[in-house]
């Protein structure tokens, strides 16, 4: 019997190239992977916000139509220290508040 002579043995290259093959190509899909989440991060982040400008939206169209009321909108006005032309205007100091 031949005696073995130290050497380079095939089996342990052909792992050793399947190993960084495979680290390749995990390589390869860690880039589009951390795009593909961060995507639709971004996506969730931006329905959340078109859901709260609609809220908003309702929320203004429902003040703009409130506001064609003409009581409502003297009831503003005066909130915003208007008066009537020929009113007069009071300021009432030293109240008890309560």
């Amino acid at each position: 019997m031949p005696a073995r002579r130290p050497g380079i043995r095939l089996d342990r290259i052909t792992r050793f190239a399947f190993l960084v093959v495979m680290l390749g190509v995990i390589a390869l899909y860690v880039g589009p992977l951390h795009s593909y989440v961060t995507t639709r991060q971004q996506a969730s982040e931006r329905r959340a916000q078109v859901e709260e400008l609609r809220k908003e939206n309702r929320e203004l169209r429902a003040r703009r139509a409130a506001l064609k009321d003409p009581s409502v909108l003297e009831e503003e006005a005066r909130k915003l220290g208007m008066v009537r032309p020929g009113e007069r205007s009071y300021v009432v100091r030293g109240l008890p508040e309560g």
